[in-house]
C-alpha cells in the first residue's frame, strides 16, 4: 500500500490512546491527535493528554499548538493534518490518526465541503444579539448533529451554521458533500462493552480531580473568558464550581453525566459509518493493519 494511513478512533476513555502506542511501536508510526481539545496549550488533566513517558515513546503531533481563546476548527484541523501527514511519509514512517474528534477525523477523511448560501445580513444582524449558548441550543435544533460541526465557542461560525439551516430548511450535516474512504485509509475503531466504558468514564474523572483538575481549571479561569475553550467538557462543571453555583461533588457528578452523554454521541456518530472496521482489542487491530499494509 502507496502512503498508508491508519485511523484509529472509538469513545473516550476507550482505551484508544494505550492502543495507538502499542501499534506505532509495532509498526514504525507516529500519532496525530485527533482531538479538539488537547491541541490547547494549559488544557491538560481534564484532556488527559499522554504523559510525557508516552511522548517520550512515540512522536506525537499536534498537542499544545494554541491558546484556549485561538480559535481552532476542522478546517483548521484537516489542513494541518495533510502537511503532516506528508511529513511523515516523507521519513517512510506511518502516520495513525488517534482521538475521538469523529467529526475532525471525518473532514480529514472524507474531504467534507460545504454547501454554497449567500449571507443573510438581516439574520446575522438579529443573531449578534444572542450570546454562544443561546445560539448554540437555536442551532441544535434544526441541526442536531451541530456538536460534532461547529465550534460551539466560535460564535461567527455558530452563526453561520444557523444561516446555512435557515435558508436550506436542512441540518448543516446532511448537506456536507464527501468522497468516498480513499484506499490508503484503515478506519478502525474500538468498541466497548456499555456499562465497562461507563465505568471506565467514571474512574477516569474520579483520577482528573485526584490529579488536581480544579486547580488547572482555577489557573485557566482567571485568564479566559467563558466563550472560548473553557467551555469543554468537565472545565464548564468546574467553573461552575469556583463561581459557587454548585459544591465539588456535583462538579464531578456532572463531569462525569457529561463524558457519558459525549461518549454516546461518538458512538451514534461511528455507528452510522459503514467504512468503520471495529476491534475490541490491539490483536485484532494489528490483524487488520497487517493485512491492509
Amino acid at each position: 500500500m502507496n502512503n498508508p494511513i491508519i485511523i484509529l478512533t472509538g469513545p473516550t476513555a476507550s482505551g484508544k490512546t494505550a492502543m495507538s502506542i502499542d501499534l506505532a511501536k509495532k509498526y514504525n508510526g507516529e500519532i496525530i491527535c485527533a482531538d479538539s481539545m488537547t491541541v490547547y496549550r494549559g488544557m491538560d488533566i481534564g484532556t488527559d493528554k499522554p504523559d510525557q513517558e508516552i511522548l517520550s515513546a512515540v512522536p506525537h503531533h499536534l498537542l499544545d499548538i494554541v491558546e484556549p481563546d485561538e480559535e481552532f476548527n476542522a478546517a483548521i484541523f484537516v489542513q494541518k493534518v495533510r502537511e503532516i501527514v506528508d511529513e511523515i511519509h516523507s521519513r517512510d514512517k506511518l502516520p495513525i490518526l488517534v482521538g475521538g474528534s469523529v467529526m475532525y477525523i471525518d473532514a480529514f477523511v472524507y474531504d467534507y465541503q460545504m454547501p454554497e448560501v449567500k449571507p443573510n445580513q438581516k439574520l446575522r444582524d438579529e443573531l449578534n444579539g444572542k450570546d454562544n449558548e443561546e445560539l448554540f441550543k437555536q442551532l441544535c435544533k434544526c441541526d442536531p448533529d451541530c456538536e460534532w460541526t461547529v465550534d460551539r465557542h466560535n460564535k461567527r461560525r455558530i452563526i453561520r451554521a444557523i444561516e446555512v439551516c435557515t435558508e436550506t430548511g436542512k441540518p448543516l450535516a446532511s448537506q456536507k458533500s464527501k468522497k468516498p474512504l480513499p484506499e490508503n485509509v484503515l478506519y478502525l475503531a474500538v468498541d466497548r462493552d456499555r456499562e465497562e466504558l461507563y465505568t471506565q468514564i467514571d474512574d477516569r474523572v474520579d483520577n482528573m480531580f485526584s490529579r488536581g483538575f480544579v486547580d488547572e481549571v482555577r489557573k485557566l479561569h482567571v485568564r479566559y473568558d467563558h466563550n472560548t475553550a473553557m467551555q469543554a467538557a468537565g472545565y464548564r462543571q468546574v467553573i461552575q464550581f469556583l463561581d459557587g453555583k454548585i459544591d465539588l461533588g456535583a462538579a464531578i457528578t456532572k463531569t462525569k453525566q457529561v463524558h457519558r452523554n459525549y461518549a454516546k454521541r461518538q458512538l451514534t456518530w461511528l455507528r452510522h459509518n459503514e467504512d468503520i472496521h471495529w476491534v475490541q482489542n490491539e490483536n485484532e487491530a494489528e490483524e487488520l493493519i497487517g493485512k491492509f499494509l
